[in-house]
């Protein structure tokens, strides 16, 4: 999971409520605490406390994502697309399970060194750094619950998590190449 921001978004009575409008209720109540000096943290304990039935969306695993086809020689994986900032920051936290062929991709707008850390996910994982043509550049074993920061060796747009050790059982490392429509599309 990248190592990225705070509160994006929450989920109430099962719907995702985007950013925007959580800020929007936030800000009302920020008149009345803005007097007490009350720092933002505060603000939003205090606010979560207030709302019955909201949670931080992190809580839930997104399990919906687009997904696409990978192939690294003769394996398939089916991977879900993290696309969004919202859907990396969230990635594989709290799946408490994954199929040994599927994993996620996480594609960034831009090449550059990607760090990832592993709170509020349960699973071990391996993360590989990909380059825009689908070389792997380095290789990262993960454990679970940790904020220990993994980065990319070089600037890199993809980031490949698996099972941990489903690399290694299949022989891949990093020069190895992964191939499928996402990196086509991104020369």
């Amino acid at each position: 999971t990248p190592c990225a921001g705070f509160l994006t978004s929450v989920v109430y009575a099962d719907e995702l409520i985007p950013s925007r409008c959580v800020s929007m209720y936030l800000k009302s109540c920020s008149v009345i605490f803005a007097q007490a000096g009350k720092s933002l943290l505060s603000l939003l304990a205090i606010a979560a406390l207030q709302m019955p039935g909201w949670a931080i969306a992190q809580e839930i695993p997104q399990t919906n994502l687009q997904r696409t086809q990978l192939t690294a020689g003769m394996y398939v994986i089916d991977a879900q697309v993290a696309m969004t900032p919202d859907q990396r920051q969230i990635g594989l936290m709290q799946r408490k399970d994954m199929p040994q062929h599927e994993g996620m991709i996480f594609v960034f707008e831009q090449t550059s060194q990607q760090c990832f850390w592993m709170k509020n996910t349960i699973l071990p994982l391996t993360a590989a750094f990909v380059a825009d043509d689908g070389t792997i550049v380095n290789m990262a074993d993960m454990k679970p619950q940790t904020t220990d920061s993994h980065c990319s060796a070089q600037p890199v747009r993809y980031v490949l998590e698996m099972n941990k050790g489903w690399f290694a059982k299949k022989g891949i490392k990093p020069g190895s190449k992964l191939a499928g429509p996402i990196f086509e599309a991104a020369r």
